[in-house]
Parts: structure tokens; sequence; C-alpha cells
């Protein structure tokens, strides 16, 4: 059996054509990747100092605790998104700013390492000649995932780069633009979505697709 994509990628659910084994494969998929990005970015956090003995919304490994409700409904409405935020202290960092760049660099980076190690699955399953329909799903999520985290709009890790880049006299500014970043992602999205072309998906969708085929053989 060929390991050809049963799925689009990036997928995106369709109410017009939605079956019950795609809405299941793709809720998987979105547990484990906002649960990978998460986890990593709290590791990523801890080991640069913001340690938080304890801490319950970090290292725990409940996907349903990072479910962020906005980042849902990305998930659900544009094929990628993004897990609850967990405080992060800058203060404990020795160099604040890079910092704070790498930690929510990790998340994404830990996706596209999921996507690597499930993909070695897949590969595997299918050489057993077993349906790998699942584990494809969970590949092309994470990717997708990681990749429209370039988009520089918090809490996406370009919006953290963006951010770090700001002077220290627009903080004023750097706040309203965190606050606010989520609901901007999802207005463009969901606007996307109406004209029928996802944002940025000329450029980003092709490099999706290429590490996508790439990982999974």
């Amino acid at each position: 059996m060929s390991t050809a994509s049963f799925w689009p990628v990036p997928f995106i659910l369709d109410p017009n054509t939605l079956a019950i084994d795609a809405v299941v494969a793709f809720c998987v998929s979105v547990l484990v990747t906002i649960t990978i990005n998460a986890e990593a970015q709290a590791f990523m956090s801890n080991f640069l100092g913001d340690r938080r003995p304890g801490a319950r919304d970090r290292l725990h490994f409940n996907a349903f605790l990072h479910l962020d409700i906005l980042g849902s409904i990305c998930f659900l409405v544009g094929g990628f998104g993004w897990p609850r935020a967990f405080d992060i202290d800058p203060g404990k960092f020795e160099y604040p700013r890079f910092y704070l760049v790498l930690t929510r660099v990790a998340g994404p980076v830990a996706n596209l390492l999921m996507a690597s190690i499930v993909g070695s699955m897949a590969m595997l399953i299918n050489a057993f000649e077993y349906n790998p329909r699942v584990f494809l799903m969970v590949i092309g999520v994470n990717i997708t995932t990681a990749i429209y985290n370039l988009i520089p709009i918090p809490p996406l890790a370009g919006g953290a780069f963006l951010s770090a880049l700001m002077p220290r006299e627009w903080d004023r500014v750097k706040w309203w633009f965190n606050q606010m970043g989520p609901y901007l992602i999802l207005a463009i999205v969901l606007l996307a979505r109406i004209k029928g072309e996802m944002p940025l998906g000329t450029y980003l969708n092709p490099l999706v697709t290429a590490i996508y085929n790439y990982i999974k053989g």
C-alpha cells in the first residue's frame, strides 16, 4: 500500500464534505499538536530559568488543559491554532527578550519533530500493510501549525519575534498587540475562509506540502 496522502494538506474541515473518520482523526491530531507545542514551551521556559515547581499549567501532558478557546476555533476554521498561554516571567531569564523568543519558538520546532517521529511510525505501519491514515493526519496538522507559526502575530511564535524587536518605549503597544493578537488572527482566518483562501496560504502552503511529502516519504 502506498503512503500517498489520504487528506488534503493543509487539512481544513469542510462542512460540505465532512466524514466521521476525518473529524475524529483531525480532533486527535489537534490534541496531540497543542500538547506537544505547549509542553515544549513549558520545558524551554523552565530550562532557561523560569522554573515553576508544582505549576499546574506546565508539564502535565493533559491536552484538554492546554485547549484555548480562540486557538481551538482557529484550528476548526483554518487548520492551525495555538494552545492556551501560560504565564512566563521574562525577568527570570538571563537574556529576557532572546529567551522569550526561544521559549515560543520551541513550540513549532517540537511540532516539526513530532511530525518526523510520527512519519517514521507511519512508514513502519505501512510496511506491515496497515492503514496509516490517522498518523498522516497527525503529521499534517503538526506541520501546518509549525509553519503557520511564522505569521508575526501573537500568540504565534512569529509574533514573539516581532514583539522582541519593538523598542522598550513601545511597551503599551506591545501589550495591546499581545492582547489583540488572537482576535486578529481569528478575524483574518474567518475572512480568508469566506473568500476561499487562507492568509499567506500562497506562500506557506507550498512549504507545508513540501515538508509533509518529505516526512511521510
